[in-house]
């Protein structure tokens, strides 16, 4: 009858939904302006949100994991997280 929610998990999707709360938020300021250079400047910040989420939700998500993963697996996942950042900056 109750469903209970693992504690990383629910961290990681209201995260999740926070993150996408502001961005609905930024395409009504984009529209309320009417300006492409105004929408730029909100499109590039939000640039700075998406990684930072990223990155909180996978340390989240590992410290739930933590004691399931292998050391070694755990620096693979660190890794693999590593150049999905290097390729979204790059």
């Amino acid at each position: 009858m109750f469903v209970i929610l693992e504690k990383a998990v629910l961290g990681m999707a209201l995260l999740r939904l926070l993150s996408g709360c502001i961005e609905m938020f930024a395409a009504f300021v984009m529209l309320k302006f009417n300006d492409v250079e105004k929408a730029l400047i909100v499109n590039s910040s939000l640039a700075l949100i998406g990684p930072a989420v990223l990155l909180i939700t996978t340390a989240i998500g590992l410290i739930g994991f933590a004691d399931q993963l292998s050391l070694k697996k755990l620096v693979w996942v660190v890794v693999g997280v590593g150049f999905i950042l290097y390729g979204v900056k790059s």
